[in-house]
């Protein structure tokens, strides 16, 4: 027994030192500061922000005139920067000019996704797929300690049945260990679980103190969401817009409830999506508003994987300064798309 002692708590140590030390490389970086409002925006509230901002901004000067119910029109197309020719090109490549179609074909349009290869880069976010490969390796490391609380109790048993000889039980000299590892996976997994690392907070911070009172919609929507938006009728219908993909949830008695009735609190909180596609996979799915398959995967920092992408028939490749998956979106619901091999980051 004191050799199966030794043995528990050397994996034990090993476990909980490989989990802590990946957690720890997946959530630092070089940091840095944030160089612009869509930067501040994918921090607070991601692709869905970032694209909030710029419609905001496009509205209050004009460019952009959003009428009842829902719909966009342009009314000058003059884009300022990639994220305003994003929306350009998708309410030109819209079979409509709905509100909350528009807004879920930017938020998928490289032009955004790039926003966060590049926070990725620099240690302010993780990438969906390294949180994913990390929050299992923090489970299974809580699974094992918890599974071996019964085979512990059952050694302890057998020990004693062989020997009964009063001594210290085999399942108190490894409760420690276990409890650590249990703790530990359940800890990191929650801290891993994080977009944000914590230079990433302390970015968007400073990024918020510099700019404490911004003067532009688009700055306020970044910095404090669509809440901050001083034209009601555009915080109302932006709200609708992110509603409108919004999940149901079920009532107190267990039945669902339809999107429509969410207040205006809930769209904000709802509207922050996690539609950022990781790089080197796939996307698929689509349809619906949901977000790309696998809990976030597809085309970042303007490339395209190997594998199919989506994108209404479209084929991936290479277009002005950079490649970018299809003429107006990089994630969509069409089988039938393929990423060329030949595009590349931009």
């Amino acid at each position: 027994m004191d050799l199966l002692i030794v043995l528990v708590y050397l994996a034990g140590a090993a476990g909980i030192a490989l989990v802590i030390t990946r957690v720890v490389r997946t959530r630092g970086g070089p940091g840095g500061p944030v160089h612009d409002r869509y930067e501040a925006a994918f921090l607070n509230g991601g692709p869905a922000r970032v694209v909030d901002s710029a419609l905001a901004a496009l509205h209050a000067d004009g460019r952009l005139a959003i009428g009842g119910p829902g719909i966009v029109a342009i009314v000058r197309a003059t884009a300022h920067d990639p994220v305003e020719r994003a929306v350009l090109q998708e309410h030109a490549a819209a079979p409509h000019g709905a509100l909350h179609h528009l807004r879920l074909g930017v938020m998928r349009h490289p032009a955004v996704q790039e926003i966060g290869g590049g926070l990725a880069a620099r240690g302010l976010v993780v990438e969906p797929a390294t949180r994913r490969v990390t929050g299992r390796w923090c489970g299974i490391l809580a699974l094992a300690g918890f599974a071996l609380f019964p085979l512990s109790i059952l050694l302890t048993m057998v020990d004693f049945a062989a020997d009964p000889e009063f001594r210290l039980p085999f399942v108190f000299k490894v409760a420690p260990v276990l409890f650590a590892a249990v703790i530990t996976g359940a800890v990191c997994g929650a801290v891993s679980g994080k977009q944000v690392t914590p230079a990433g907070r302390r970015a968007v911070l400073a990024y918020g103190r510099a700019y404490a009172h911004p003067g532009d919609p688009g700055h306020l929507v970044a910095l404090h969401g669509l809440r901050a938006l001083p034209d009601p009728v555009l915080r109302e219908q932006l709200v609708a817009a992110a509603r409108f993909y919004a999940p149901p949830r079920r009532n107190q008695r267990g039945g669902r409830r339809s999107p429509s009735h969410f207040s205006s609190a809930d769209a904000a909180v709802l509207g922050v999506a996690t539609e950022w596609c990781a790089t080197n996979s796939s996307c698929g799915g689509g349809g619906g508003g949901s977000s790309c398959s696998g809990g976030g995967s597809s085309c970042s920092a303007g490339s395209c994987s190997s594998g199919s992408c989506s994108g209404g028939g479209s084929s991936c490749g290479g277009s002005g300064g950079g490649s970018s998956c299809g003429s107006s979106s990089s994630c969509s619901s069409s089988s039938s798309s393929s990423c060329s091999s030949s595009s590349s980051s931009s």
